[in-house]
């Protein structure tokens, strides 16, 4: 069998393939109420320390979870077919690059709005291959680009392959790398060739948690979970989880009292509670609806919007108090408002969808 045809990961069980669990699907529409209090800070009325734990530590399992549904649902097919399919590979690719750009277009006003336009075509591109054009859009090219990086290393050219260590490696170190330029910035900012470096890095992306540094880890975590002979045992991982879960918030509320935190995305144990979760998910039996695949992305996409309206009606009804100032009320009343947009759309969908029919 020549080189490139030759599947990685061989030593695994053939016959085990991706599937659907129940945990899983609920936990996107967790996972998406999770991004939604990121951007509001529902518990800060309240207790500053207790919001910071709830939200800026256990709160950040989501995104890497979207990363690890993608690496188990998307790239481990992909890779256990020696990288012949690449039909469902590369309409994955087309799909998430046309709703970025939708999403861009969509987000543009504000984006004009809040004087965040790019200015020239080097901001342009910052923002497009980076940051994403609107603060919560980052998320579509770091995944579009980590899928390309991981395919890359494990295996899909002719003459440059990973094997898969190396190519665990690389995801590892380059989460190391990031790590230092986002929670542990201020424990190396004073050397200063470190302090260059990153500096080098923030002129082409304003923060770490990128396509490079962020999703390579997470998106390999869902290849091996896939392509494994074997799982952990329950109790492991409910053990494994709970200590790596106490163990982060201990970590979050000490590089955040040490002030050490310019971005507060990356963790060292946000790997090993999403490899605990992930697997305990997965033991969930069972099919949820339909729409906890459906709705979680389109909340993603949308909320912001949402919270941009909330805002604005709040200030003409006087009620600026109660529905912005309270960020629990706010938080609860844009996520309603968010699931009510997402319905709208999906009805709206279909009911084109049946009329073109």
């Amino acid at each position: 069998m020549r080189n490139e045809e030759r599947p990685p990961y061989s030593g695994c069980d053939e016959k085990a393939r991706p599937a659907r669990s129940a945990g899983i699907d609920y936990f996107r529409m967790a996972a998406a109420f999770m991004v939604i209090a990121i951007h509001i800070a529902p518990f800060s009325g309240w207790n500053q320390e207790i919001d910071f734990l709830l939200t800026y530590c256990l709160g950040r399992t989501a995104v890497p979870f979207f990363f690890m549904t993608t690496g188990y649902f998307v790239l481990a097919p992909y890779v256990k077919s020696g990288f012949r399919k690449k039909r469902s590979f590369g309409k994955y690719m087309v799909k998430n690059t046309v709703l970025y750009l939708a999403a861009a277009v969509l987000y543009l006003p504000l984006t004009i709005y809040s004087g965040n336009l790019p200015k020239n075509v080097g901001e342009w591109g910052k923002a497009l291959v980076f940051d994403g054009t609107f603060y919560h859009l980052w998320y579509f090219p770091a995944v579009l680009l980590g899928c390309l990086l991981v395919v890359w290393m494990l295996g899909s050219g002719r003459s440059l392959r990973f094997s898969a260590g190396a190519a665990a490696a690389y995801a590892a170190a380059s989460y190391l790398i990031g790590l230092f330029g986002d929670s542990y910035y201020g424990a190396v900012k004073g050397t200063p060739w470190i302090k260059a470096v990153y500096g080098a890095i923030f002129q082409v992306s304003s923060f770490t948690r990128n396509g490079i540094f962020f999703a390579p880890i997470f998106l390999m975590m869902g290849v091996g979970i896939a392509l494994t002979r074997r799982r952990l045992p329950k109790k492991i991982c409910v053990w494994g989880l709970t200590l790596s879960l106490v163990l982060l918030m201990g970590e979050g509320l000490l590089t955040y009292g040490l002030k050490w935190q310019r971005h507060n995305s990356m963790y060292f144990f946000l790997a090993p509670a999403m490899y605990f979760l992930f697997q305990l998910l997965l033991m969930i039996p069972g099919k949820a609806p339909a729409f906890c695949r459906k709705y979680s992305l389109i909340l993603y996409v949308v909320h912001p919007a949402v919270i941009v309206i909330l805002r604005g009606l709040a200030q003409i009804l006087g009620l600026t108090e109660f529905l912005v100032d309270n960020t629990f009320v706010q938080y609860i009343t844009v996520c309603l408002g968010t699931l009510l947009a997402a319905y709208l759309y999906m009805e709206l969908k279909e009911r084109v969808v049946s009329f073109v029919k």
